[in-house]
């Protein structure tokens, strides 16, 4: 456990490869063992170990957390949901303010490679103090859900069908849309792997109102013209493997369209929002996130 009253470390402490070669791992380019053997030249140059480099990468969840789990300003539940063309079922986090006043605007939330973790249920209960309702899918339900280990949360996601989940998430979107105590109007915001996430129920959800894939992969490009949401995408600096896929995309949309706006942060790393790691950049996250509940209070409430 990181002691709470140490100095946050930041991307700049790491060297670039250190960065570029975490950022493989993640997204299983790269298993444990060859991330380790890789940053071993780099670890003994910064006088510690690779061990050390994983471990100083790795998300520290308490002490990112901003809203604990019971604070009595929210109601929080699971849910289950069909999915018939899923896995039969689905399963999010609801996150509402507890003494809400009238149907509330809703915000799905997708996570990232890992599943439901800690930081993502953070993430909904920070937007239901906005005052929106929040529905976090668990991509990892049918394989028994989040492990609370995100090395083996990774190993469980790579079991997923693909196919399967996406099916998940369009169930889970079209519940929260129509959600006891929501005002029927939805957006979605997700992160990496629920950043496409994002992008692709864009495609599929013309009722989708708005929509922010943060550094998310695009959607099929010859399924851009059916998106309906106003499009707030986030791109990291340095992120060549997403950004690689924008350039097309962007084309694709301003051929349908599409109203969107697109953000690249200077000088910041994938991932850069999440503050549970290194790669957070404050700053950029602050703008992003501000950005980011300007369009759906602009979009969502009635």
């Amino acid at each position: 456990m990181t002691d709470p009253k140490a100095p946050r470390q930041t991307a700049a402490d790491f060297h670039p490869e250190v960065l570029r070669l975490f950022d493989q791992y993640v997204h299983g380019g790269i298993d444990r063992r060859m991330f380790l053997d890789r940053a071993t030249r780099y670890a003994v140059a910064g006088g510690t170990t690779a061990a050390g480099l994983l471990a100083a990468l790795s998300p520290d969840f308490a002490r990112a957390q901003k809203v604990v789990p019971t604070d009595p300003r929210l109601k929080a539940d699971f849910v289950e949901i069909d999915s018939p063309a899923g896995y039969g079922k689905a399963r999010a986090y609801v996150v509402r303010p507890a003494r809400a006043r009238g149907p509330l605007p809703v915000v799905l939330v997708a996570h990232e490679n890992r599943g439901l973790n800690p930081h993502i249920e953070d993430i909904a209960r920070r937007l239901a103090l906005e005052g929106f309702m929040a529905v976090a899918p668990d991509a990892l339900f049918p394989l028994g859900g989040y492990p609370g280990d995100e090395d083996k949360a990774r190993e469980r996601f790579a079991q997923l069908d693909a196919a399967k989940t996406r099916e998940d998430f369009v169930a889970a979107a079209g519940w929260a849309r129509n959600a006891a105590g929501g005002n029927g109007r939805l957006g979605a915001v997700g992160f990496c792997w629920g950043g496409g996430t994002v992008n692709m129920l864009a495609t599929r959800m013309p009722d989708l109102a708005a929509a922010v894939p943060f550094y998310g992969p695009a959607p099929a490009l010859d399924q851009a013209a059916r998106i309906k949401a106003q499009m707030l995408l986030v791109f990291a600096d340095n992120d060549e493997r997403v950004n690689a896929t924008w350039p097309p995309y962007e084309e694709a949309l301003k051929q349908a369209g599409v109203r969107y706006e697109a953000f690249k942060y200077a000088g910041t790393q994938h991932g850069f929002h999440n503050d549970t790691t290194p790669r957070y950049d404050e700053a950029a996250a602050r703008r992003a996130w501000s950005r980011t509940l300007a369009l759906f209070n602009r979009t969502l409430r009635t």
